[in-house]
């Protein structure tokens, strides 16, 4: 069922997974990511290397995350009264790798965090699979992910052509319990609003893909 769903949808809410992977330790991260509210280089930690293998080889998760992917990236999201912030209606199209190499398709490099990034072609973006680890729980007032369901399938998509397939076909707001995993593909249109409560959300973002990358270029980091 979560196959098909995740197929179709772009996006799927797998309850429970936290806990089936020990997680206390887990519930106890704080990278001390400041008033940004957030960080994406955390995958070269031994914790969150292991935490990345453990989902991956998870039962559910297994079946939503293809054969020989790895994982390539792990970004800390944290929202709360005293981090606070919004995230306008989006695709995710940049990826971390460990140098730039030119290559047709591929633009829009970046350093952020001492990393390299790039906006990758609509090939390899449509590959990866994204697994939100959510460490609290997550209610409408804590300015939950907003999703467009369906719009993975579209390819990259301009803001006014992004706002017009939000307006057709509408959006899902995915509230959690603590210990969901929220697994996402990065082209499916995607926001977020500010925080309303006093609650603390907090989110282990996972990217996963294939282990090798054209035109000579490498992840950054893969595990």
């Amino acid at each position: 069922m979560w196959v098909e769903s995740f197929a179709r949808n772009g996006f799927v809410s797998v309850p429970g997974v936290l806990s089936a992977l020990a997680g206390d330790a887990v519930q106890s991260v704080d990278p001390g990511v400041g008033a940004s509210g957030g960080t994406r280089c955390l995958l070269s930690a031994d914790w969150c290397a292991a935490l990345a293998r453990r989902l991956r080889e998870h039962g559910d998760l297994g079946r939503l995350i293809p054969p020989g992917h790895v994982a390539v990236q792990c970004t800390y999201f944290e929202k709360s009264s005293a981090r606070n912030w919004l995230v306008p209606l989006h695709q995710d199209l940049s990826i971390p790798v460990a140098e730039r190499v030119e290559g047709a398709g591929w633009s829009g490099w970046a350093d952020k965090e001492g990393a390299v990034f790039v906006q990758a072609p609509v090939a390899v973006l449509e590959q990866l699979v994204a697994v939100r680890l959510h460490l609290d729980c997550c209610a409408s007032s804590d300015g939950p992910l907003r999703v467009v369901p369906g719009s993975h399938t579209l390819g990259v998509l301009a803001p006014d052509a992004a706002t017009a397939t939000r307006d057709a076909l509408g959006e899902c707001v995915c509230e959690a319990e603590a210990g969901t995993a929220l697994v996402m593909r990065p082209l499916l249109l995607h926001a977020s609003s500010k925080s309303l409560g006093t609650g603390r959300r907090r989110v282990l973002h996972f990217l996963y893909g294939p282990r090798s990358l054209p035109h000579g270029l490498r992840w950054q980091t893969a595990v």
